[in-house]
C-alpha cells in the first residue's frame, strides 16, 4: 500500500486538521503571553532585583524538569472513556486560564520596598502555572503524531496548525498592547497604571484560553482504536526515560532543540525592554507590532518557502537551513537604534524566516523518531518523549536567564531604572550573539542526526505495516 493511499484511509480531512489545530490557539496564547510578558512585569512594572527573579525562574525550570516527564509518563499509562490525553487537557484548561490572571496579582504593593513578599508570590504562581500548562500543552501535543499518521497527513496537517498557531501568536504579542500602553514606565504613577493595565489583560486572556480551549476539548479528534490498548504495555517512569535515551536519534536532537528553545525564549522575553532602551521604543503597541511582524511573516514563510522545501529535501536539511539562515536574519539586532523604527520593522519581518523553519521543523523531526520508537517497543510513547524533552528544553529557559542576569548585572541594571550605554550594548549582545552562539551548536548537532534519507523510508514502512497489524486485531 503506497502512502498516499494510506492517507485516504486514514480519512484525513481539512476539518480534522482544524479541530486539532485549534488547541495551538490556547497553547501559544498561554506560553507566548508568559515568556514575553511575566520578565518584564515583574522587572519593571513590580521592580523585583533581577537576581531573585533569575533564582526564581531557575527553581521554576527545575521543578518543570521534574514535573513534565512525571506527566507524559502519567498520560501514556492512563485508560478512560476519553482516551489518554484528554483528561488532563480537561482538568487543565479552567485552572490555566484563572491563572492568567493571577500572574498578575502581586500581593503587595509594587515597588523595591516589598520585593521579598512579591517574589515569594511570583515564584508560587509561576510554579503552578506551569504544572496546569504542561498539563494541557503536552498532552495537546502528543496527540499530533497520534492523530496523523504518514508523513503526508503530518505535512498538511503541520500547515493547518501553524495557522492556529499564528493566531495564538498575535493574541500573545497584538492583544495585550490593546490594553497596555507601556511596558516597561519609568515613573511610579505610570507603573500604578500599567498594573491594572495588565491586569485586564489578564482577564480577557484568561476568557479567550477557557473558551477555546473547551472548543478544543469538544472538537478535537479521539485517540485513535488501534492506540487505545497501549496503556497496558507502558513501561514504568524511569524505565520509560532510559527507554527514550536509548534512542541515538533523540540524543542528536536533544541539543539541537535546548539551542532552539534559548532562542524562543530570550527574544520575547527581551523585546520589550530592548525596544525601549536600544530603540527608543515606548508605545506598547509599536513594541508589540516588532514581534508580530516576525511571527505573520512566519505564516507566510511557512506556506511559500518551508513547506515545498520540506516535501522536496526532507526534514533534516530544511531544520539545517533554516537555523543557518535564522543566524543571519538575527545580525542586525546587534547595530538598530533610535529613530530606526521601519528599518527595525523590516528586520523583524525577516527574523520570521528563519525562526518559522525552525518552528516548522520540530514536531516532524519528533514524530519521526517517535514512530521509530514505535517499531521497537511496539507501543505509542508520545507523551513520554515530549515530557522527556521537556526535561531539556527547560535547560534552555535555564540557560535564558543566567545570561540574562549577569548581563544586567554587569551593566549595573539590577533594578529596571536609567539606560545606559552599557546596557545597550548589553541587550544588543543578548539578542543576537548569545542566539547564534547556540544555534550554531543546533547546526552542528543536527548534522550528526541519523535518522534521514533511507534509514527513514524505512521506518515509516516497517510503520505502516505495524499499524495494519493492530488494526485487524481490532
Amino acid at each position: 500500500m503506497t502512502e498516499k493511499k494510506l492517507v485516504k484511509k486514514e480519512d484525513y480531512s481539512f476539518k480534522k486538521a482544524a479541530s486539532y489545530g485549534t488547541g495551538q490557539i490556547a497553547d501559544q496564547a498561554t506560553y507566548q503571553s508568559f515568556t514575553f510578558l511575566i520578565f518584564t512585569f515583574y522587572f519593571a512594572i513590580v521592580q523585583i532585583n533581577i537576581t531573585l527573579i533569575t533564582v526564581g525562574f531557575i527553581i521554576w525550570a527545575v521543578w518543570n524538569a521534574f514535573n513534565d516527564p512525571m506527566i507524559g509518563h502519567l498520560s501514556d499509562r492512563t485508560h478512560t472513556r476519553f482516551g489518554r490525553r484528554m483528561p488532563y487537557i480537561m482538568i487543565a484548561i479552567v485552572p490555566l486560564g484563572i491563572i492568567m490572571f493571577l500572574l498578575f496579582t502581586p500581593p503587595f504593593p509594587i515597588g523595591v520596598a516589598n520585593q521579598l513578599g512579591n517574589f515569594i508570590y511570583f515564584m508560587f504562581i509561576i510554579i503552578i502555572f506551569e504544572l496546569f500548562y504542561s498539563m494541557f500543552s503536552l498532552n495537546v501535543t502528543a496527540l499530533f503524531p497520534e492523530t496523523f499518521i504518514s508523513k503526508e497527513e503530518r505535512t498538511k496537517a503541520n500547515n493547518v496548525r501553524q495557522v492556529f498557531l499564528i493566531l495564538g501568536l498575535i493574541i500573545a504579542f497584538i492583544l495585550p498592547s490593546l490594553f497596555i500602553n507601556n511596558y516597561a514606565p519609568t515613573s511610579s504613577a505610570e507603573k500604578d497604571i500599567a498594573l491594572g493595565e495588565y491586569q485586564i489583560f489578564g482577564i480577557v486572556l484568561a476568557i479567550i484560553i477557557i473558551l477555546i480551549g473547551g472548543f478544543f476539548i469538544k472538537f478535537a479528534p479521539r485517540e485513535k482504536a488501534e492506540f487505545k490498548q497501549d496503556y497496558k504495555n507502558a513501561p514504568g517512569f524511569l524505565t520509560s526515560i532510559k527507554m527514550c535515551m536509548k534512542s541515538k536519534s533523540f540524543r542528536w536532537f536533544i541539543p539541537a532543540e535546548i539551542a532552539n528553545w534559548f532562542v524562543y525564549g530570550i527574544l520575547p522575553t527581551l523585546v520589550p525592554l530592548y525596544a525601549k532602551a536600544v530603540l527608543g521604543m515606548e508605545d506598547a503597541f509599536m513594541i508589540s507590532i516588532l514581534l508580530g511582524c516576525t511571527f505573520l511573516s512566519s505564516a507566510i514563510f511557512i506556506t511559500f518557502v518551508w513547506k515545498p522545501i520540506v516535501q522536496k529535501i526532507g526534514n533534516r536539511k530544511t531544520w539545517l537551513i533554516s537555523m543557518t539562515i535564522w543566524i543571519f536574519t538575527l545580525l542586525p539586532l546587534m547595530f538598530l537604534g533610535p529613530n530606526m523604527e521601519i528599518i527595525a520593522m523590516i528586520v523583524f519581518f525577516f527574523i520570521g524566516l528563519g525562526l518559522s523553519g525552525s518552528w516548522y521543523m520540530i514536531d516532524l523531526i519528533m514524530a519521526d523518531f517517535i514512530d521509530e520508537d514505535e517499531i521497537n517497543t511496539g507501543i505509542r510513547r508520545d507523551a513520554s518523549y515530549y515530557g522527556v524533552n521537556s526535561f531539556f528544553l527547560r535547560l534552555g529557559i535555564i540557560i535564558v536567564f543566567i545570561s540574562i542576569g549577569p548581563v544586567f548585572i554587569i551593566a549595573d541594571w539590577e533594578v529596571f531604572g536609567v539606560i545606559t550605554p552599557e546596557i545597550q550594548l548589553g541587550l544588543r549582545t543578548l539578542m543576537f550573539v548569545y542566539p547564534a552562539v547556540a544555534l550554531g551548536i543546533a547546526i552542528a548537532a543536527i548534522y550528526k542526526y541519523p535518522l534521514h534519507g533511507e534509514k527513514l523510508k524505512q521506518v515509516k514502512e516497517v510503520l505502516q505495516k505495524l499499524h495494519e497489524e493492530k488494526k485487524s486485531k481490532i
